[in-house]
């Protein structure tokens, strides 16, 4: 239905369209894509190190991204020589790096195995709760999107509106009832 173009169109990667797309602020960005799109000629750390500043603490940034997407062991090995699930990690630890103000995410955890995706779901919450940035993730699992929304945009397929908009609550969140009827509510307005 056009997420993953949308993200793309706020990013400034596709630009062909009408009407206009207003970002606050000229902050970083970070992205994480559907495939990790790294440098195959670069290794781990080289990778993230792309967007990265120059200024001081850059040394202990990166061994904090390493280590919390648990990459440390992996740092000086290339693309050809990671899994998916450390690639992927690869490319949210690089967004990550950026020290982004917007930080746009397309299925980050799509074809992750259910253990390592909850715990990288946990670790991004941390990190936004940690250092706030707005962020926008595309997922097709409700599950991963409560994971980490204070908001859910429902999109319609072809041609794509919003169809639900809920504002989450961290009471929200906690409550299991809730969740289930937000679920069954989210449901039958797809549905329809």
């Amino acid at each position: 239905c056009g997420k993953s173009t949308l993200l793309r169109m706020i990013a400034g990667l596709d630009q062909d369209y009408e009407g206009d797309i207003r970002r606050s602020g000229s902050g970083r960005m970070g992205m994480v894509f559907q495939e990790p799109t790294l440098l195959n000629w670069r290794s781990v750390e080289e990778n993230i190190r792309l967007v990265m500043r120059d200024d001081e603490g850059r040394e202990d940034i990166l061994t904090g991204i390493l280590e919390r997407m648990e990459l440390s062991a992996h740092r000086h090995h290339f693309p050809a020589e990671l899994s998916v699930g450390l690639a992927r990690r690869v490319g949210i630890g690089r967004a990550l790096a950026a020290l982004p103000s917007l930080l746009l995410m397309d299925e980050p955890f799509a074809s992750l195995d259910g253990a390592l995706a909850t715990r990288l779901q946990k670790q991004i919450k941390s990190e936004l709760v940690a250092s706030p940035v707005t962020t926008l993730l595309v997922t097709h699992s409700f599950d991963e999107a409560l994971s980490v929304a204070n908001r859910l945009v429902v999109f319609s397929v072809r041609p794509s509106r919003i169809i639900a908009d809920l504002k989450l609550g961290a009471d929200v969140l906690q409550d299991p009832t809730r969740i289930a009827a937000i679920r069954r509510d989210v449901e039958d307005v797809i549905a329809q």
